[in-house]
């Protein structure tokens, strides 16, 4: 009986080896090598385990070895198996526990749980980019997932609501890291006013490109900067907001500036504005002659007895009575006429240059519209009309030079009018006591004529 039991489990080791080694040991050959090579293999498998059997089957203590390791095997098996069994009871009477509650809960409260779901993702969607999420909020938790509605998933979404609603009516300051204008990355100290703004040292924030990194606006406004960094310092009690949650500050911060727009004219426009200063600066420089020349002028009128040289109506006056004792009227006319003359040209000096610039700059100005306007076709005919911002600067242009030539047309239009209308003042006021002078001059010659005529027949008849 041990004899047959014996025999019966060395057949069963013997196929269980056999088919092991058979499954495991069998090589995977590809389709292009022969069937012979194939065959040899596996003849050459068959010997390895006769061999290896009849190894066996003569060593019994080898047997009863692999007979042991067969057994423990069978148990780890059997062992793992039971495990398996249990936890699939488990899950199962999960499942049924959790089908028992939605069937409890029906359709209501199905729809309910849908409802909260999708508020909460439509909430997280649209706070993911606000203001109110930077500082440490947390928003409300996702509830896709969520197979069966639970009394914790209201608790936390009125927890999220709640905490979230008193951060909109908080100023909170925190330290994280910002991102300057020239892209270098530091902590600096942030000010965040509920839901509306955040800024630091009197700059604007906004979200940077890294998650948890913010960064400085393209430009702030210098009114609103001022403000910012005097409320973070504690120097100031008023904010600048924007209602409209950005888009106005934006818009101010687009304008361009004084400097910006003069930029924008290019080479016209600089020509433009040189013109005009060097004008500018002539008149001036004329215009204050012609006050020192109209300070002295007032001065001589006061004292016609004493001329003196330092104003055109001196200077006339001397040279006149330098001629007066000539006899020809129309000579002494004629001479004190040349020395009016001779004071002009002083009087009106700068006048044909600020006048020729003040024509010239509204034409340097159309010029740049026209150079504008052509950049602009050529845009239109390289990229076409898709992107305005293309455009933009070559309309810039045009509209720049013109403003810009119009802007220094006007005050040398004035100018040259101040100018001219002193320097007529000053030459009528010379003409004027010339014209005296010479009347005085030939006035007493006439008189000292009729005198001397009387004289002498006064003389005849005595």
């Amino acid at each position: 009986m041990s004899h047959s039991r014996t025999r019966s489990a060395r057949r069963t080791l013997v196929g269980l080896v056999m088919g092991g080694l058979l499954i495991v040991g069998l090589p995977v050959q590809s389709q292009e090598e022969p069937l012979t090579t194939l065959r040899a293999e596996r003849e050459a498998a068959e010997a390895r385990d006769a061999a290896r059997l009849a190894q066996l089957v003569e060593d019994r203590d080898a047997l009863q070895v692999a007979l042991e390791e067969a057994r423990e095997a069978h148990d780890e098996a059997q062992a793992r198996f039971a495990a398996l069994s249990e936890r699939e009871q488990v899950q199962q009477a999960r499942q049924d526990a959790l089908d028992e509650r939605q069937a409890e809960q029906g359709e209501g409260l199905t729809a309910v749980l849908d409802t909260l779901a999708r508020h909460s993702g439509e909430l997280r969607n649209e706070l993911a980019e606000s203001w109110i999420t930077v500082g440490g909020t947390e928003l409300p938790p996702r509830l896709d997932d969520a197979e069966v509605l639970r009394p914790e998933h209201l608790e936390s979404l009125g927890d999220a609501l709640m905490a979230l609603t008193a951060e909109t009516a908080r100023v909170i300051a925190f330290d994280a890291p910002v991102a300057g204008g020239d892209g270098e990355i530091a902590a600096r100290e942030v000010v965040r006013l509920g839901d509306q703004v955040a800024f630091s040292e009197g700059q604007l924030l906004e979200r940077g490109a890294d998650a948890g990194v913010l960064a400085t606006a393209p430009r702030t406004p210098g009114e609103v900067s001022d403000l910012l960094a005097d409320f973070q310092a504690g120097k100031g009690e008023r904010l600048a907001l924007d209602p409209t949650r950005g888009q106005v500050i934006e818009a101010l911060a687009q304008q361009p500036s004084l400097t910006e727009r003069f930029h924008q004219g290019g080479a016209v426009g600089y020509v433009v504005v040189g013109l005009g200063a060097i004008g500018l600066l002539v008149a001036l420089l004329q215009y204050a002659y012609l006050l020192k020349v109209s300070v002295a002028t007032r001065r001589q009128l006061h004292d016609l007895s004493r001329l003196q040289e330092d104003n055109p109506l001196g200077r006339v006056l001397l040279r006149f009575r330098a001629l007066a004792d000539d006899p020809v009227p129309e000579a002494l006319e004629a001479r004190l006429d040349e020395a009016v003359l001779a004071e002009l040209p002083r009087l009106e000096r700068g006048q044909p240059l600020v006048k020729l610039l003040a024509a010239v700059s509204p034409l340097l100005g159309l010029l740049g519209t026209v150079t504008g306007m052509i950049v602009t076709f050529q845009m239109i005919t390289v990229f076409g009309t898709g992107d305005p911002q293309l455009m933009a600067g070559g309309i810039s242009q045009a509209l720049v030079t013109t403003v810009l030539g119009l802007i220094t047309a006007v005050p040398l239009l004035f100018a040259h009018t101040a100018l001219a209308g002193r320097s007529r003042h000053l030459a009528g006021v010379m003409e004027g006591q010339a014209s005296a002078a010479l009347a005085s001059q030939l006035e007493h010659r006439q008189l000292s004529l009729k005198a001397t005529g009387s004289e002498r027949c006064a003389a005849a008849l005595a």
